[in-house]
């Protein structure tokens, strides 16, 4: 049987087996990069440190606690702890308990505060005081980027957290980062045949967008995938990220002749807009003769839980959802749950996977050395962790993989089961060039080992 496959350069080709039967996953030596010593921050020979950090305060600080949650768990499963998770199910199956190369794994935890000069300072102390040899973590793009270009100039692997922007792969890519989470323009690309199909393509849609990269970048991704599929833009206003109360910016859309509400916003943001918005009254209203629609094309499950009956009916996209039923994911939310009383969010998975894809990477290098990592993940096809095969590539250090489109569930069986899938949309659907106009101007450069 043929399958779709990835190549490096991001264009598709049949392949027998990928999919199926992933290839065995190349594994380096240590030998052909420098001594153990001759990069930043060379662990010892027992442990190793990595940094994670996450919003424990402002806008994005349930994301922050779930990621906590999840690199947590990832640890105790590396040390050999609780059942193993996904250690089990990983294709590439070099993860044994036994920590990373032989080193048992400690961490360090820090506040970015959903700013980007707190994360930067957060993480130039985590490697510079704590020894980290990896940074992570993260719940805004703003974030994303600025803590990658400083594992950039530092020497270290920075493994981003969750980061929707397109700019993160696109026009700040980095040598030393790598993304596992979907971007603004594979949100499009899923959601608008969705819509399409659901909500006609005569629609006239009115953008509300957080005021910063990840908003720019998701603005231009809808608008540019739903005027593809016939509908107009009447307008796009930008809010601030310190903004709790949307009342201003909802009342204009009364008047302004559309008839969807399209709201770029996350976590807090998105649970007081969607509020705000239902508080006015639009999802009663009757505009153009059609039935008055919003649409959140970023979801999680820790924002739908949070704007509770409000979601219902609301169409979205998201990385990961807890009720899928592949192995790696059932044994993942079996983990989590086991261990928290409740099922993880999609912040929470794309950071489980994003250090165990750390550990892999260094166990297959045979060095934590940052050039050996970089090399092991480029490129690198892996499955068993969730949203079925996935690639590295190697062009731009992003991950592609099935993207999910979700609804809010109208009868929910409990407050954790508030978001439905109702797409699995396949990888070929999202998938472009690494020169698309939406990404270009980025630059990978090369590898910086720190030393």
């Amino acid at each position: 049987m043929s399958h779709t496959k990835l190549t490096r350069r991001g264009v598709l080709k049949t392949s027998a087996g990928f999919g199926a039967a992933l290839a065995t996953p190349t594994v380096f030596t240590g030998a052909s990069w420098a001594s153990e010593s001759g990069y930043m921050n060379a662990p010892g020979d027992s442990s190793c440190t990595l940094g994670f950090n996450v919003p424990q305060t402002g806008p994005y600080a349930d994301e922050g606690a779930d990621e906590l949650r999840a690199y947590e768990l990832a640890v105790e499963h590396l040390n050999g702890g609780g059942d193993g998770g996904m250690l089990s199910t990983f294709s590439s199956q070099t993860l044994d308990g036994t920590g990373i190369l032989g080193r048992k794994v400690e961490y360090v935890t820090g506040d970015t505060q959903t700013k980007g000069d707190a994360a930067r300072a957060s993480a130039k102390s985590m490697i510079e005081k704590d020894g980290a040899i990896m940074i992570t973590g993260g719940s805004s793009s703003s974030v994303a980027v600025a803590v990658q270009g400083l594992c950039q100039e530092a020497g270290v692997i920075f493994m981003a957290g969750l980061t929707h922007s397109n700019d993160t792969t696109g026009k700040d890519r980095k040598a030393n980062g790598f993304r596992h989470f979907f971007n603004a323009y594979m949100s499009g690309a899923a959601l608008a045949p969705v819509l399409a199909n659901a909500y006609g393509s005569g629609r006239k849609a009115y953008h509300l967008t957080a005021d910063y990269n990840w908003g720019w970048t998701q603005e231009e991704s809808i608008k540019a995938s739903t005027e593809a599929v016939g509908w107009e833009t009447v307008s796009a206003v930008r809010t601030p990220l310190a903004a709790t109360d949307f009342s201003s910016y909802i009342a204009p859309v009364l008047n302004s002749g559309a008839d969807v509400l399209v709201l770029n916003h996350y976590g807090g943001n998105m649970v007081n807009s969607l509020t705000n918005a239902v508080q006015f009254g639009l999802r009663d209203k009757e505009v153009n003769g059609k039935n008055f629609e919003i649409v959140v094309p970023l979801y999680s499950r820790l924002m739908a839980r949070g704007a509770g009956e409000n979601v219902k009916g609301i169409l979205g996209s998201t990385n990961w959802h807890w009720s899928l039923s592949d192995d790696g994911s059932k044994t993942f939310v079996r983990s989590f749950g086991t261990k928290y009383g409740f099922p993880p969010s999609q912040a929470a998975h794309t950071v489980y996977c994003q250090t165990l894809l750390y550990a892999d990477a260094v166990n297959r290098a045979g060095t934590f050395n940052p050039c050996g990592v970089v090399e092991a993940l480029e490129g690198f096809e892996f499955d068993g962790l969730g949203n079925g095969p996935t690639l590295y590539r190697a062009d731009d250090h992003q991950c592609f993989k099935d993207v999910l489109v979700v609804r809010g569930k109208e009868n929910p069986t409990s407050e954790f089961d508030v978001l439905e899938v109702v797409e699995v949309t396949p990888v070929e659907q999202v998938i472009y060039p690494p020169d698309h106009p939406m990404f270009a101007g980025g630059d990978l450069g090369t590898c910086n080992p720190g030393v």
